[in-house]
């Protein structure tokens, strides 16, 4: 399980723990701020709200850059922190630091939620990545295109779409959706997909035929399975501009 290490940032990110269901389908954490689980029906609510996602052709790329979601890790929770270093706190154990309780000199992913093994991060070396679990080509293609620049960088910089992940598994990904890519570790796969479908509940993000279909099918397995709920804004501050 993920932890949450520093002071600064513990009144901005906090974690939500994910239940774990049935197929080996384990607990993990996903970042969030003013956590929580929500359960429908007393059911699975990860699977249950895939069915209220809406339905829709991937849109053209055309028009997407990254800066398109504002500069990359803006402390938009604004606790003199940058969204990187907030994630590698929360996510890392053993964390050093280079500069109080805000820059992340070094730690360990035990383990890295995607490759199943134990990853060292040492800054300046490229071993560990802060993931969009809803990659932000992805989001442009299904409504972020059409939504203006302050929850573009909302999203991009909401702790409940970031997570450390090893480097080498994250970067077959892409801008995969769960219809095109899943981690290799097939026990975070429940976790992952359900916060998936979190974001994209969230924000209003639409799905594929074909992505909805994946993500029923790997939920299925694990119909206890949590929501992660929580998160920043899904409106940045006024101070922020994407181009």
């Amino acid at each position: 399980m993920a932890r949450l290490r520093g002071g600064a940032a513990a009144a901005a990110v906090a974690l939500v723990v994910i239940g774990a269901g049935v197929s080996g389908c384990k607990k993990d954490a996903i970042g969030s701020a003013g956590p929580d689980e929500t359960a429908a029906g007393g059911g699975g609510a990860a699977l249950t709200a895939v069915d209220s996602l809406t339905v829709k052709g991937r849109a053209p790329k055309t028009g997407y850059s990254r800066e398109r979601f504002g500069t990359a890790w803006a402390d938009t929770d604004s606790n003199h922190c940058d969204t990187r270093d907030d994630i590698l706190k929360r996510d890392l154990k053993e964390v050093k630091f280079s500069d109080g309780t805000c820059r992340v000199s070094r730690g360990v992913l035990e383990p890295d939620p995607y490759g199943g093994k134990d990853v060292t991060f040492t800054r300046g070396r490229s071993l560990v990545d802060i993931d969009h679990l809803v990659a932000l080509s992805d989001a442009w293609q299904k409504g972020a295109k059409y939504w203006d620049a302050s929850k573009r960088i909302a999203l991009a910089n909401d702790p409940l779409n970031l997570r450390a992940v090893g480097a080498s598994a994250n970067r077959s990904k892409g801008d995969g959706d769960t219809a095109t890519w899943l981690p290799p570790n097939k026990g975070y796969r429940c976790t992952y997909v359900a916060a998936q479908v979190a974001v994209k509940k969230k924000y209003g993000l639409w799905v594929t035929g074909a992505e909805k279909a994946a993500m029923r099918k790997v939920l299925a397995g694990c119909p206890g399975q949590k929501l992660p709920s929580g998160g920043n804004s899904t409106a940045a501050p006024k101070r922020f501009h994407a181009n």
